[in-house]
């Protein structure tokens, strides 16, 4: 093989490896919004891991978040705003890239 493919290949699996830890972070950030959100809606235990899988499911409905953003606002709209809803969403992804990290280590 020759230096030319040697890097091809190494950017191909970088890119493979980033794609994989970007679905685990935001699948992570799916869950923990929705436990955030289960507890606003007082769901504990079983019913807030089970609302916590409703909202990682509704990230496959299309790309990008605002599925998950519009499931939350359906459900949680009434309790908090957009902005906080937003918000929340970002501090989980980055908590859960945190996580993610933490445990790579």
């Amino acid at each position: 093989m020759t230096t030319f493919d040697d890097r091809e290949n190494a950017f191909e699996n970088k890119f493979a490896h980033d794609a994989e830890m970007q679905f685990k972070a935001e699948a992570r950030r799916n869950k923990l919004v929705g436990l955030w959100a289960a507890g606003l809606l007082g769901k504990e235990g079983d019913d807030a891991a089970e609302y916590a899988k409703e909202v990682i499911k509704a990230d496959f409905e299309e790309a990008g978040h605002e599925d998950v953003y519009r499931k939350l606002f359906a459900d949680v709209g009434h309790l908090v705003d957009e902005k906080t809803i937003r918000s929340k969403m970002d501090e989980c992804l980055a908590q859960a890239k945190a996580q993610l990290m933490t445990e790579i280590d």
